[in-house]
């Protein structure tokens, strides 16, 4: 069984994995723990960490000031606890272990000014809970900052901040339309039975329980200046 504290992949091959991704423009992101294997990945050219379990103060202030962006998946590791025999024992162990420091590094990094994303990394039947992430990271994020974490923030990391993340004229028209303010109460987006009117994609309504609105109404379409 890996560690968690290993680091799997050498200078060299960092550097040639970013490398060939810059040359395409493209961003790399990296599965890393503990603040050895982050500030590896970091210092050698990766503009993102998903998971980031482990991060201490100075991680933090490097990912802060090399602009990196952190997606923690607290949710995984939560829901994983909560199903009965679904980890043998030793790997349940660990997984109480890094959900608890998951929540230490999200103050960390939120204090450090790290910019944080949306992600969950859950799997099979798991992936009904993915909206729990919103409450959990609710311990530590405000609701303003929370919402960030799923739409500008990521927008940015995939550099479509100009397009994608808001609500905005010249922007995609992916909505929420909810019966309450998330401002409010941002936990009511872990509730989508009893808050969730209608989804909006690409400008076209692919789910609506509102009578104000009806399914596949309007045309794939960015917002309207």
């Amino acid at each position: 069984m890996d560690k968690l504290e290993n680091v799997q992949f050498t200078a060299e091959e960092v550097q040639a994995i970013t490398t060939v991704a810059n040359n395409a423009d493209l961003l790399t992101t990296a599965h890393a723990y503990p603040s050895r294997s982050i500030c590896h990945v970091i210092d050698n050219g990766c503009k993102g960490i998903e998971h980031g379990y482990f991060i201490g103060e100075p991680t933090a202030q490097l990912m802060a000031g090399k602009r990196a962006f952190l997606t923690p998946t607290l949710v995984t590791y939560s829901e994983m606890n909560d199903w009965s025999g679904y980890l043998p024992p030793e790997s349940a162990k660990k997984n109480s272990v890094v959900l608890e420091a998951g929540i230490r590094s999200l103050k960390i990094t939120k204090g450090a000014g790290v910019t944080i994303c949306f992600g969950t990394d859950l799997l099979g039947p798991l992936t009904s809970a993915q909206t729990r992430e919103f409450t959990i990271r609710s311990e530590v994020l405000s609701p303003v900052e929370l919402l960030r974490t799923a739409t500008t923030n990521p927008a940015r990391m995939l550099r479509c901040e100009g397009t994608l993340g808001q609500i905005k004229s010249g922007f995609v028209a992916d909505m929420l339309v909810l019966n309450e303010n998330p401002l409010n109460d941002i936990t009511i987006l872990d509730r989508p039975v009893d808050y969730l009117l209608a989804v909006i994609k690409d400008g076209r309504v692919c789910h609506s329980r509102w009578s104000k609105l009806s399914v596949d109404t309007s045309k794939a379409m960015p917002l309207l200046a």
